[in-house]
């Protein structure tokens, strides 16, 4: 005859909570959990550009919101490659995201002749968190000394000049460098390429004089433009901006030759490739949700910055239509970084 066996009290409280987290979905144990520590957001340039400025603001909404810190990291270098592929190569569990730019996203796999990292396949999209135009901006100072009050101005000194006019940007590969790329093919012009570690080491050297021009983000520059100390000659964008009414774009200001120039910038969370998709979902939830707050807007429309919010899958395909319209531009530019 057989015996039966007694159960520990232990073994039952196992069986049954083994028993009961089955029966909840994946998502929403991880849901649950999500985030049970702090969060850290890399920004792959050097702080107080816009990546930094935009990665910070969300962050603070973010530990708001979600009830952990979300700290950011400035990882610099390579166009924004060596952050960005740190995040790629990070375990994907929600606990490492990238603030990505167009220059990460959709123009280095056209400029760089090595990635370490593929832009889509190694990343998550989670949202586009603004869209930013560009703004040529050169030293008051040096600009008056040269007579430039315009963009006209300003290829008239050029091409008087060959060579002479030196232009910073944030790296190689950036919306930064490319947009100067590309105002060089079609205005003509020729001004030596100087990449910095970030927006504002670059701006430094700008005001300082070391520099003559840039094409930099606009929240970046805004300060300094209404403190005096740059001079905003237009905006690389189709349209005006909200934020600078009264300085017309690159293609109203500069003439027959650079009509149709557009260059903006946009800036994204992304995870790496795998994490899971309540995750995904949440992060997005919550920072659409700190964009939409009037506080947010205002500061950020105040900066240039047009904020989005979209779904993944939104940003998902925005990525590859950038991708595909920037491979083209980079090739004309003849721009190229081995």
């Amino acid at each position: 005859m057989s015996r039966s066996h007694p159960v520990s009290r232990r073994r039952l409280l196992a069986a049954g909570t083994l028993v009961l987290a089955g029966a909840l979905p994946l998502g929403a144990q991880a849901q649950g959990a999500y985030p049970s520590k702090p969060v850290r957001i890399v920004v792959p340039f050097a702080a107080g550009g816009t990546t930094d400025i935009l990665a910070r603001s969300v962050a603070q909404e973010l530990t708001k919101s979600m009830g952990q810190s979300f700290v950011v990291e400035n990882k610099a270098g390579a166009g924004g490659n060596i952050g960005a592929d740190i995040v790629a190569k990070s375990a994907p569990d929600g606990y490492t995201l990238l603030m990505g730019t167009v220059g990460t996203q959709s123009i280095n796999k056209a400029l760089y002749s090595k990635m370490p990292y593929d832009p889509q396949k190694d990343f998550a999209p989670i949202t586009l968190v603004a869209g930013v135009p560009n703004v040529m901006v050169v030293n008051t100072e040096k600009a008056a000394a040269r007579n430039i009050r315009n963009v006209q101005d300003f290829i008239k000194y050029a091409k008087a000049n060959p060579g002479k006019l030196n232009m910073a940007s944030s790296g190689n590969g950036t919306s930064i460098h490319l947009a100067g790329e590309l105002f060089k093919v079609m205005s003509g012009t020729y001004m030596t390429h100087f990449p910095f570690g970030g927006s504002n080491p670059a701006l430094l050297s700008l005001m300082s004089g070391d520099m003559d021009v840039m094409f930099d983000n606009l929240p970046s520059s805004m300060q300094h433009i209404k403190s005096g100390k740059l001079k905003a000659l237009a905006v690389t964008s189709s349209t005006r901006s909200q934020a600078l009414p009264d300085v017309p774009t690159v293609e109203e200001a500069g003439g027959p030759s650079l009509k149709g120039f557009e260059a903006s910038s946009w800036f994204g969370l992304l995870a790496p490739a795998g994490t899971p998709m309540d995750i995904v979902n949440k992060l997005q939830q919550e920072t659409a949700k700190a964009l939409a707050t009037p506080a947010m807007k205002e500061r950020l429309l105040a900066q240039g910055a047009i904020p989005s919010g979209n779904t993944p899958a939104q940003f998902a395909q925005m990525i590859d239509r950038e991708s595909k319209k920037w491979a083209p531009v980079v090739k004309a530019s003849g721009a190229k970084v081995d």
